[in-house]
């Protein structure tokens, strides 16, 4: 008998009937994308500056734990004024024995320690230079003057000293700072492209393979290649696999309850807060109370505390970090499983089609690409980026050398010849020395920056030789050079006299102001176009795009003139010069970057961090002096945009406006050419007749207000999935 049953339908092969394209934009839609878009960036570069501004540009010591070693009322004395005097600088304790206080220092309760001398002898400072040089100096800074006004001499021991390639002590730094990348940096990438991958019966077992290989590479580039750590790969290996795969699985729960906006929040706290919450670049005991609470939260801290521990102190407190990393593997765990069972596998945002034929982009802002090409995409633009990032910061940073340090000799020829000639056979490797004979000229040198420091020569009997040097200059290379100088005017039976022609301000103590400004201005102009590449691929034509790019160039050199000085107080006046070469930076710099994003797409955006920022950063002299980083990136400092934005800042707030010309000309060419390149290749490139479009900016999955249902993905035939309930709110929509 025959079956009254009709015959299900034949699946269609039509693209356009499988996967229906969304509606067109309305108005109102295109235009909220498009201010999206701008919030975007914006948002990136406050949370990231407001951040490292407030947090690093005047640090001080806040309940430094340190000890005073000895016994007697006298060492109770000692130790009850230092710690009035400290104020809450000190958390000061008093320790019996110097074995017990070394031992305190191996296991980290405490940073330093002072022993008290007996009659005759000098107090003896004890730190670990492993715990990080800026704690190191921290214990220094907060013990030597409290010795020295008991009228004793002053000796300092490393108790647990740095390997040879680590020379920074930011090994663990650059090794941590991978690791976050290679967790968080991935998930953008596979919710535009690869959204069945997010699954999280798919996502786990891909996740820990890409922590153990990522964790590998890492260890390979700072170990073998750059030569920062001998050995170790076991422990790299197990804490780099733990710390990937949880900051990948925690970043995964946040997409789906976020969607793309994730980005931001993962962004925030493993990188933005996870670097001042680290104690691995600035001693925690330096930040804001905040911070300190963090340490002990964040992963970023406890990846590179795990690490500093294996490889210097013997392992000791090592548990407590792979518990928090391993506390947040297992709570995302439940919660994007949690989440995953009551709202089901789409995000929101994200592609309403799943299925590896549908037609989505490689990356964000692409063409419709085969599956084939989304999963090599999906693997090599994270890969490429975390790569990029640990090797240019370790291979510049890792271990810094002084080399050809420019210093003028200020006296008469024939003194002053004589002089060098003496030095040079101790400091010939280290100094280029000059002869000057006029101090002022020597101080028009200093602020040109065409010299490092002048030592002025006495000329009169009982005077003593002076060393001329600018702060704003640069503060490594200052301390660099009064080290050096100071001996040599003891051997000669003087003291050695300071003189600082641009001395930092008080809301600069470390002389990293300039940078964050820079670089602040860098990121803004590259993050517009990769931003722009990502949601608006319809803006092809560079007159479309150019006064967009002029609002934003001059609205955020404004913005970030306002935070850095009005609301944060670390850049003091020069408001129209700051808020200018702001502008100008922007706008050169995103009309460089363009060539290759709107070209390459969001792969473009890799060689464009590398030459504008990663390599412009020790070019630029705003952290460590150019003469202390490898010689390669010394001619890159008169041709980079970020030398040129960094001296720009430099020069305005600190040394009278010197070089500005000369700065202003790199950022002019940078600026002149991306905008012809622009105009006269890219866009008939992007025009010519057999460029493909970019891929549809939905369907995306939406729900419905106050839908509990769970939403309906496709499967590789089109249907509706085995597992998945009825279909509800997921509605098709255009914008991104």
């Amino acid at each position: 008998m025959a079956s009254s049953v009709d015959p299900a339908p034949p699946a269609p092969t039509d693209p356009a009937a499988k996967y229906p394209p969304p509606p067109p934009e309305t108005p109102a839609e295109r235009k909220g994308r498009l201010v999206a878009l701008f919030v975007m960036p914006f948002l990136i570069v406050t949370m990231m500056y407001a951040t490292y501004m407030g947090t690093m540009h005047s640090p001080h010591a806040r309940d430094l734990p340190v000890a005073v070693v000895g016994v007697g009322a006298g060492v109770q004395q000692f130790a009850d004024d230092l710690q009035e005097s400290s104020g809450d600088a000190l958390e000061v304790r008093t320790v019996d024995t110097l074995p017990e206080a070394q031992e305190l220092i191996r296991d980290q309760e405490i940073t330093g320690a002072i022993e008290v001398p007996v009659a005759g002898a000098s107090a003896t400072i004890h730190r670990a230079m492993a715990a990080g040089a800026s704690q190191a100096s921290l214990v220094d800074k907060a013990l030597t003057p409290a010795a020295v006004a008991e009228g004793w001499q002053v000796e300092t021991v490393d108790v647990v000293p740095l390997a040879d390639g680590d020379g920074s002590g930011t090994l663990v730094l650059f090794a941590a700072m991978g690791m976050m990348l290679a967790g968080y940096v991935p998930l953008s990438t596979l919710l535009s492209g690869l959204p069945n991958l997010l699954r999280l019966r798919r996502f786990l077992p891909l996740a820990l393979g890409w922590g153990a290989f990522t964790s590998s590479l890492i260890w390979l580039i700072l170990g073998p290649i750059v030569g920062a750590v001998d050995g170790h790969y076991p422990l790299f290996l197990g804490i780099g696999t733990l710390a990937v795969t949880a900051v990948g699985v925690t970043q995964l729960m946040f997409t789906k309850v976020l969607g793309p906006f994730a980005v931001l929040l993962g962004m925030l706290l493993w990188v933005v807060f996870g670097m001042p919450a680290s104690n691995l670049a600035m001693s925690i005991h330096s930040m804001p109370e905040m911070f300190q609470w963090l340490h002990g939260v964040l992963p970023l801290p406890a990846a590179g505390e795990a690490l500093r521990s294996v490889l210097y102190f013997g392992g000791a407190g090592v548990w407590k970090h792979v518990v928090t990393l391993a506390v947040w593997l297992v709570a995302a765990l439940l919660l994007a499983a949690l989440k995953e069972r009551r709202s089901g596998e789409l995000i929101i945002a994200g592609p309403l089609y799943t299925a590896p034929d549908a037609p989505l982009p490689a990356l964000p802002g692409g063409p419709v690409a085969r599956y084939r090409t989304r999963l090599v995409a999906a693997l090599m633009f994270p890969l490429t980026i975390v790569v990029t990032v640990v090797t240019m910061m370790s291979f510049s940073m890792h271990e810094p050398d002084v080399n050809d340090l420019p210093v003028a000799v200020v006296a008469a020829h024939a003194q002053a010849e004589q002089l060098v000639a003496g030095l040079e056979p101790e400091l010939g490797e280290y100094v280029d020395l000059s002869i000057v004979e006029d101090r002022d000229e020597a101080a028009d040198l200093l602020r040109g920056q065409e010299i490092v420091a002048a030592y002025v020569l006495p000329q009169a009997a009982g005077e003593s030789p002076t060393l001329v040097t600018a702060g704003g200059a640069g503060a490594s290379q200052q301390t660099v050079v009064t080290q050096m100088f100071t001996p040599i005017a003891a051997a000669s039976g003087s003291e050695l006299a300071l003189e600082d022609v641009a001395p930092l301000s008080e809301n600069d103590v470390n002389g990293s102001n300039s940078l964050y400004v820079g670089m602040g201005w860098i990121m803004a102009g590259f993050l517009f176009f990769a931003v722009m590449r990502g949601g608006a691929p319809d803006l092809t034509r560079t007159r479309q795009l150019l006064p967009l790019v002029a609002g934003w160039s001059v609205g955020i050199s404004v913005w970030l003139w306002f935070l850095f000085d009005v609301l944060i107080g670390a850049v003091n006046g020069h408001a129209l010069e700051m808020i200018g070469y702001g502008s100008l930076t922007v706008f050169a710099v995103a009309w460089a970057s363009a060539v290759l994003t709107r070209t390459l797409g969001l792969f473009g955006l890799i060689p464009v961090m590398i030459v504008v920022m990663l390599a412009g950063v020790p070019a630029s002299g705003g952290g460590l002096s150019l003469y202390m980083v490898p010689e390669f990136f010394r001619p890159l400092a008169d041709i980079l945009p970020l030398p040129a934005a960094v001296d720009l800042a430099r020069s305005v707030v600190y040394l009278d406006g010197t070089g500005v010309g000369g700065n202003l000309l790199v950022l002019g060419i940078w600026g002149v050419v991306g905008l012809l390149l622009n105009l006269l290749v890219v866009d008939p490139w992007l025009s010519r007749k057999n460029a493909q479009p970019p891929a549809p900016l939905g369907p995306k999955y939406t729900p419905e207000r106050g839908s509990k249902q769970k939403p309906v993905s496709r499967d590789e035939d089109g249907d509706k999935e085995r597992d998945a309930l009825a279909p509800v709110g997921a509605s098709p929509v255009g914008t991104a």
